[in-house]
């Protein structure tokens, strides 16, 4: 029986994979159907969010108040930018240029969404009506209510994963 080389073996089996809509990145394949049906909002089934459980409402004095406080947390770049090119893939953006996207913590940091996990990162994009920049607008005034006492920790996280676009209004707070 003849031998199949390495590299020819790799090749077929990548072409199975993208034949199957997956694509392989550090070892493991992934499914390429995150939708772009829902932005502004990411996709929920690829994007749920995730949260930092070191954050709650009896931390909040000690974290997300402390001004300076998610820096502690943030990933580094070199994390989220391989993350963001992934993710790009995964949606199915056809601009791929990673600076036209932020990639963003859809639970964000100061309102005590998980640094590092992927189901709380995506590449949300800086174009559109309603952008990465309108978002964190959203975010800051959250953050300032919950420390304010004007809004729970939880009511503002449910807010914005709900819909970040209406999640002031839902909350009577603009």
């Amino acid at each position: 029986m003849s031998r199949i080389s390495r590299p020819l073996v790799t090749a077929l089996s990548s072409l199975a994979l993208a034949a199957a809509g997956l694509t392989v990145t550090t070892g493991t394949a992934h499914a390429a159907s995150c939708s772009q049906d829902y932005l502004p909002l990411p996709d929920s089934a690829c994007t749920p969010g995730a949260l930092n459980p070191d954050v709650t409402q009896d931390t909040i004095d000690s974290t997300i108040c402390v001004s300076g406080w998610t820096a502690t947390v943030r990933p580094p770049s070199s994390y989220t930018t391989a993350l963001k090119k992934q993710q790009i893939v995964e949606y199915g953006y056809s601009d791929t240029n990673p600076s036209d996207y932020e990639e963003d913590h859809f639970v964000p940091l100061e309102l005590g969404g998980s640094p590092r996990s992927a189901e709380n990162l995506w590449p949300e994009p800086h174009y559109g009506t309603e952008t990465s920049a309108n978002k964190d607008t959203v975010e800051n005034k959250l953050k300032k209510a919950v420390c304010a006492g004007d809004v729970s920790l939880t009511d503002a996280q449910n807010a914005i994963m709900t819909d970040w676009t209406t999640a002031l209004s839902s909350l009577g707070l603009g």
